[in-house]
């Protein structure tokens, strides 16, 4: 299937972020629902029906959190959504047969329990203009660090 740029979903709840974990080859990793945005719908629209593919609930647009431009001069856009009381579970990815699936797991997830990278990923996604997230960033001190498994 042709896309035409990626949207993800920014879900957060009792200072936890809605995430999936993917598992591909080897790799796992955590991240936003999210994924291509087909022909003739909008960022908006993708990221509505990506969280409800993945994540199994239906999501209502708060805000636009971030817009980037991709190396192929795609955008991928991030939203922060609500969805009120709904309990998300794992969905699917509907351009994969059953026995295909890369999606592993969906959970709420503390900051503290998410790897630096992915985290890294989170905070470029928009994280720090949804509260309370961003008291959170401005709390850390001056520190660095980056993780290092040889002296700089």
């Amino acid at each position: 299937m042709e896309h035409y740029g990626g949207s993800r979903c920014m879900v957060t709840k009792d200072n936890k972020v809605l995430m999936v974990k993917h598992k591909m080859n080897e790799s796992e990793y955590f991240t936003i629902p999210g994924g291509g945005i087909e022909k003739g719908e909008t960022a908006e629209q993708a990221a509505v029906r990506e969280l409800r593919e993945e994540c199994g609930v239906c999501g209502t647009i708060i805000k636009k959190l971030s817009e980037y431009l991709l190396p192929d001069n795609m955008t991928l856009s991030v939203f922060h959504m609500d969805i009120g009381g709904q309990i998300p579970k794992l969905g699917y990815d509907p351009e994969l047969s059953a026995d295909a699936q890369i999606l592993t797991e969906v959970r709420w997830l503390a900051l503290n329990e998410v790897c630096e990278r992915d985290r890294a990923f989170l905070w470029a996604s928009g994280l720090f203009y949804v509260s309370p997230f961003d008291d959170e960033l401005f709390s850390w001190g001056d520190d660095i660090s980056y993780p290092s498994k040889r002296n700089l």
